[in-house]
């Protein structure tokens, strides 16, 4: 007998993974990578026209090819009973009624590509809703994002009018997706509570931008079932089976369940190209000042999720990596980067970094923000700064515990996951040294397409409820790291430092002159 398999795909920044799982036993069957062809587009579009800074695109042709050759790859003559999809958000894109994508009708107009979370060229967009104000801010401490979809909708009304005008549908990529392989359009209550601030009692916000509520839908809760593969998907794939397809969730969000994080006081760290911090409770509380947005069952099914994040983690040491390389390939420098950092004693490279490469998502909401490096002097070596940029990263995730627990959220267990929480202890165990705190790793390879699979299944009624899917499918085991008391009181004067830092107002305004001066000079010479 065919064995029935279920399906998890996890779509990130700069590729697709999948999973293939036997719903008997919970066994991982097979992965596939898929690298998307253009990649992030921040430079120049497809037919070379250039992009100003700060931009960051993707084209949508580039999912659909990933989810042909993934699902392909494991499903073809396979019995498959449900797919789940985890996406980057926030990735808007402005699409036709039926679903065209608007790049395929105007390849050579920027706006009419997906814009990437990372697309920071909205924030005077976010700048001017948070100042107008409205009811629709108050579960998401008074501001939204540049990363999200109302001032990315904002800029597209306002640059580039004769787009707007065309688009039917301005909708989540990953929604885009799901619509894409049902035919259905059926969107994440995810992506719209915590992404385009909709609420069950009020809807999406009015009065932001002409004409938005009519391009977007009434979303659905996770764990929904957006409908069947089509039979287009089923001929191009080789999927026999139900393949139950389910609504679209946030990446960092859909691998809870991967990761036994189902129950109340849970924190997940999802520590990827950004960071994402969720804190799962069953009762309300108000939101914490600094912390990004709450939502209820946008996540885990009837479970209030409180969302905080880092705008830059891993890109951040990706990027020092590249610039100061210290081996023939970037695994090697982490290695040898790795390896003399961990030989530095908390403290002796006396140094202080902000997290703010790629901007800042918490407290202050403000993607004009930069890196600051304190402290260098001619003695100071590149192994110095790495360990100062890894304590900065875990710096930005002490701010985000200490306002969720001043906002009255016992944090009673931390799980840490994604790539980097599995490949590199030495940060792990930097983090539990500086939040002074034990650290759990789950032992799951591809945890965040695990946990899209737990989503497809609960969909197609595989399972009852996602604690069922977790005792099926999640983790099974997990790493311990515990926190070393000898470097607490140095860690304590070290974070002082960085909070000092990070509430200077000087110091903000000169990163925001220094931004707002690269925008003039690109206009400039652009």
């Amino acid at each position: 007998m065919t064995a029935s398999c279920i399906i998890g795909l996890d779509y990130g920044t700069g590729s697709a993974r999948g999973v293939l799982i036997d719903v008997a036993t919970g066994e991982q069957l097979a992965g596939h990578t898929h690298t998307y062809r253009h990649g992030v587009m921040t430079r120049s579009l497809p037919d070379g026209l250039s992009l100003p800074r700060a931009w960051a695109l993707q084209n949508a042709a580039d999912y659909l090819e990933a989810a042909e050759e993934i699902l392909s790859e494991l499903g073809r003559g396979r019995h498959i009973e449900s797919i789940g999809v985890g996406f980057s958000a926030s990735s808007p894109m402005p699409a036709t009624r039926d679903g065209t994508a608007l790049s395929e009708i105007h390849p050579g107009e920027p706006h009419a590509y997906v814009k990437l979370w990372k697309h920071h060229a909205a924030q005077p967009y976010a700048d001017a809703i948070n100042e107008k104000g409205g009811i629709f801010l108050k579960n998401f401490g008074g501001k939204v994002s540049g990363e999200w979809l109302l001032p990315k909708a904002a800029q597209i009304a306002k640059e580039a009018p004769h787009i707007w005008s065309t688009t039917d549908r301005f909708i989540e990529a990953g929604d885009w997706l799901v619509w894409q392989l049902t035919g259905r359009e059926m969107r994440s209550l995810g992506f719209a509570a915590y992404k385009a601030q909709y609420s069950k009692a009020d809807g999406y916000p009015q009065g932001i931008v002409p004409g938005l509520a009519e391009r977007l839908s009434v979303p659905h809760r996770i764990g929904s079932a957006a409908g069947r593969l089509s039979k287009a998907w089923r001929s191009r794939t080789g999927i026999k089976g139900r393949a139950v397809v389910a609504v679209a969730v946030i990446d960092s969000h859909v691998v809870l369940p991967a990761v036994g994080a189902v129950s109340t006081g849970c924190l997940v760290g999802a520590l990827g190209t950004s960071a994402v911090y969720l804190f799962l409770n069953e009762q309300f509380r108000p939101l914490p000042p600094g912390i990004e947005g709450v939502a209820k069952d946008g996540s885990v099914r009837d479970l209030w999720c409180y969302e905080a994040g880092q705008a830059g983690f891993g890109d951040t040491l990706a990027w020092f990596v590249d610039a100061f390389p210290r081996g023939a390939d970037a695994s090697e420098s982490f290695s040898n980067y790795n390896r003399d950092a961990a030989g530095i004693e908390p403290g002796a490279n006396r140094l202080v970094a902000l997290d703010w490469w790629n901007g800042n998502r918490v407290p202050l909401a403000d993607s004009g923000l930069t890196g600051l490096l304190v402290g260098l002097t001619t003695v100071t070596t590149s192994s110095d700064i790495y360990r100062a940029i890894i304590e900065s990263l875990c710096f930005g995730a002490r701010t985000v515990v200490d306002l969720f627990e001043a906002g009255g959220l016992a944090i009673q267990r931390i799980v840490l996951t994604s790539g980097l929480a599995q490949n590199n202890p030495l940060l792990v165990q930097i983090m539990a040294d500086v939040l002074g705190r034990v650290m759990e790793v789950p032992d799951i390879a591809h945890s965040t397409a695990v946990g899209a699979a737990i989503h497809g299944a609960v969909a197609a009624e595989l399972v009852p409820s996602f604690t069922e899917g977790t005792t099926r499918f999640g983790a099974r085991r997990f790493d311990v790291y515990l926190p070393n008391p000898k470097f607490a009181a140095t860690y304590d004067v070290l974070y002082h430092a960085y909070r000092k830092l990070s509430a200077d107002e000087t110091i903000r305004h000169s990163m925001q002159a220094l931004t707002g001066l690269n925008a003039k000079l690109d206009h400039a010479f652009g």
